[in-house]
């Protein structure tokens, strides 16, 4: 049976040391694929929308079949998303958007200012563009899926900012959907609140909080 989903609970349990680089594109540091450990945490737990009986897994694996979409074989994982990242790291040059790798995963962050205004859920015009890069790429790479994540800060109700991560994170799949990409690829889930990466104490770590993240994973056998 298929594992990219139980692969991921396994190297959110196991972290590695790995050397700092430079990342030409984006000037940030970053952490050498060779070395680099996958600690994603709860992410792991909600990638792909599966449950953990076999019969939710084996439906997901039969409409990635029915929707054309195969595994990669273990041996060639590592480079398939390599030069998927590569390709990424090009494309979102100048964009505003991060793309950081985290083992055999990529982790896109699309910060909230340049994706939305306040308190909307619509994507900006301007951003659509980014989106389309991206989808050029996610077509281009079928054997990835993607969780698509909102996020908030703390600042308003526990239950409206959930429910605006997950229209945001919504907004993002469609337009992605819109441009190409097969929605059976697609998890959706907004985490409001819960899983800021800054402080919600400044205006500055408020920002980086307000965010919609992809994370591409490999699908495979």
């Amino acid at each position: 049976m298929k594992r990219f989903a139980g692969s991921l609970v396994l190297a959110s349990a196991v972290a590695f040391t790995g050397c700092s680089t430079i990342n030409p594109y984006t000037g940030e540091k970053q952490t050498s694929k060779a070395t680099s450990g996958a600690a994603i945490g709860a992410v792991a737990g909600a990638l792909i929308g599966i449950a953990t009986s076999d019969s939710a897994k084996e439906r997901k694996e039969r409409a990635l079949k029915g929707a054309g979409i195969g595994a990669v074989t273990g041996g060639g994982v590592g480079y398939y998303m390599d030069v998927q990242e590569a390709k990424l790291r090009q494309k979102m040059e100048g964009a505003g958007v991060s793309v950081t790798r985290d083992g055999d995963n990529i982790i896109l962050n699309m910060p909230g200012n340049l994706t939305f205004d306040t308190d909307s859920s619509t994507v900006k015009s301007s951003f659509s563009p980014v989106l389309d890069a991206v989808a050029e790429v996610l077509k281009e790479y079928k054997s990835t899926m993607i969780q698509v994540a909102g996020h908030t800060d703390s600042t308003g109700g526990d239950r409206y900012n959930l429910l605006l991560s997950q229209q945001r994170a919504q907004a993002v799949a469609n337009q992605l959907g819109g441009f190409g990409v097969e929605q059976v690829r697609m998890d959706v889930v907004g985490f409001g609140e819960t899983q800021p990466i800054a402080s919600n104490g400044t205006a500055s770590g408020r920002e980086q909080n307000r965010r919609v993240e992809l994370t591409l994973i490999p699908y495979t056998e």
